[in-house]
């Protein structure tokens, strides 16, 4: 599959062959689902923890005689029944994370790719590199190419210059081919990857 490869002011740069091994398959959205639901499983930090009747702030005297009251039977204001006294079977700190196996996420990735490429919002930028670290400069070129949500997939590094002056601009991301991830290509309108980081990717993918 062939694709035109453009430079950054928008002047053509040949054209590139495209795996359709990696960028031609029929999205599906049930793969897509299951890789993104493993991503953010994952990346909940799980943190959340709520006091037992053994941790809260209460004395342990018995708070009426176990007889003769024609009350039910306690012996703290800690229980849970009361209010104020620790929470029952609450949540405790654990990883929210589950296996899914390096073959399925690698096709993950692959029908990312494949659903950019098949609807169009896939570009393929000679470069992503900048002389100097200017804002401005390069505001106005995403501004001429049209874009808006934008993610650039470079090569092993990011080009210093290009970071820095992609980091007071909204709405655009900048990882290495190695940080390309199915939950960030999807939730950008437009997919940018470098001559550079197109081979690694394929490299990779293999």
């Amino acid at each position: 599959m062939k694709a035109e490869a453009i430079k950054l002011d928008g002047k053509k740069a040949g054209s590139v062959d495209l795996d359709d091994a990696i960028f031609g398959l029929e999205p599906r959205a049930d793969i897509l689902h299951r890789v993104v639901r493993w991503q953010r499983n994952k990346a909940q930090a799980g943190t959340h923890k709520v006091k037992t009747r053994s941790e809260v702030n209460y004395s342990t005297k018995k708070i009426y005689r176990q007889k003769g009251t024609g009350g039910a039977r306690h012996g703290a204001r800690s229980a849970p029944i009361f209010r104020g006294g620790g929470i029952y079977k609450g949540p405790t700190p654990r990883s929210h994370g589950h296996e899914l196996t390096k073959k399925f996420r690698k096709l993950g990735l692959k029908h990312a790719l494949s659903s950019k490429a098949a609807s169009g919002n896939l570009v393929i930028l000679d470069k992503a590199e900048l002389k100097d670290a200017k804002t401005g400069a390069l505001a106005k070129a995403i501004k001429e190419q049209g874009w808006k949500r934008v993610l650039v997939i470079d090569g092993a590094e990011v080009n210093d210059n290009f970071a820095r002056a992609a980091a007071n601009i909204s709405g655009i991301d900048i990882l290495p081919s190695m940080g390309a991830n199915v939950y960030d290509i999807l939730k950008r309108d437009t997919l940018v990857i470098t001559k550079s980081g197109l081979e690694a990717l394929e490299a990779r993918l293999k």
